[in-house]
């Protein structure tokens, strides 16, 4: 985002000197400053949807996070190991969310389940973790070998 920020500064700086160019040397006489006010604006706002449509299509194209539980990633990990651990299956959808960076309202949205859910689904994972912080639950989970 950063390289089309310092491209679209460029351009402004180029057009404007460009009309300041062409102003002095040969229009100074024929048009009048609406002319000029309305060549920039035709000009930037052609450029703005350019870079609106660019910026769009490459948010399409990297999402944040999964859309959808069966988006997680495949972990081979079975039902006894969660069980040795005390995770339910819901409780390691919700660490699984947990470790790419969701919100709890991402995670209820993707899991369809309510936000309080969410939440209590989350303090059960920190007190079987022994953990306070997701970060600190993501990070026992790795040692663990629950996620990669």
């Amino acid at each position: 985002m950063n390289r089309t920020v310092i491209l679209y500064g460029l351009a402004l700086a180029l057009l404007t000197a460009m009309l300041k160019s062409i102003e002095y040397r040969y229009m100074l006489r024929d048009f009048s400053t609406e002319f000029y006010v309305g060549m920039v604006a035709l000009l930037f706002t052609g450029l703005g949807l350019w870079v609106g449509l660019k910026w769009k299509q490459s948010r399409e194209k990297t999402p944040l996070y999964p859309k959808t539980s069966t988006d997680l990633p495949k972990v081979n990990i079975h039902a006894e190991q969660l069980a040795q651990i005390g995770l339910s299956q819901r409780e390691f959808e919700v660490l699984q969310l947990m470790a790419t960076g969701c919100s709890n309202q991402e995670i209820a949205d993707r899991l369809f389940i309510s936000l309080n859910t969410v939440k209590t689904h989350s303090s059960n994972l920190f007190a079987k973790l022994g953990v306070k912080r997701r970060t600190q639950a993501v990070q026992k989970a790795k040692e663990l070998q629950l996620l990669s």
